[in-house]
């Protein structure tokens, strides 16, 4: 069993929360689970971005993460990043919480996540469908209002 945690923090924003990510073996699904506060309500992208840097902000997290350097799609589809989470829900009282069992994002091996930086994003995520310029690299889901490294967690 391994478990990971994030703790997102807004760059220009008041969001915040807490993400946690386990995965029982390197052949088992990942279980994401994220609680947000002060999010505007409605839709926004959430996903694994390539570096573990927030020096600069949520903008030192580099592009999407994507080892297998494939198109952007939502988290049900074959052809998509390790880390397309797709959207988060913020609800009138700008609560999130969510939770997603994956089939891409691993917490084991080289193309771990661990060490990544996991971002949620100001507008909702196109899934790469939206045949806008950005679709198929970020589903055109804007900026980025919280982020947070994903770092090892103690399981207990």
């Amino acid at each position: 069993m391994v478990k990971a945690v994030a703790v997102l923090r807004g760059d220009s924003s008041s969001v915040t929360g807490t993400v946690t990510f386990t995965q029982s073996s390197q052949t088992d699904q990942t279980t994401i689970e994220a609680q947000l506060e002060n999010m505007t309500p409605g839709k926004h992208g959430f996903h694994i971005h390539e570096f573990g840097d927030n020096t600069n902000g949520c903008t030192s997290a580099g592009p999407h993460y994507n080892p297998d350097n494939v198109n952007h799609g939502g988290p049900d589809d074959e052809v998509r990043h390790a880390g397309d989470f797709g959207n988060v829900v913020a609800g009138k009282d700008g609560k999130v919480n969510f939770k997603l069992t994956d089939k891409k994002a691993t917490l084991f091996g080289p193309t771990s996540i661990i060490g990544r930086t996991i971002v949620v994003h100001a507008g909702e995520d196109d899934l790469g469908k939206g045949g806008q310029e950005l679709s198929l690299t970020t589903g055109n889901s804007g900026d980025r209002v919280a982020c947070g490294v994903v770092g090892l967690a103690q399981v207990k």
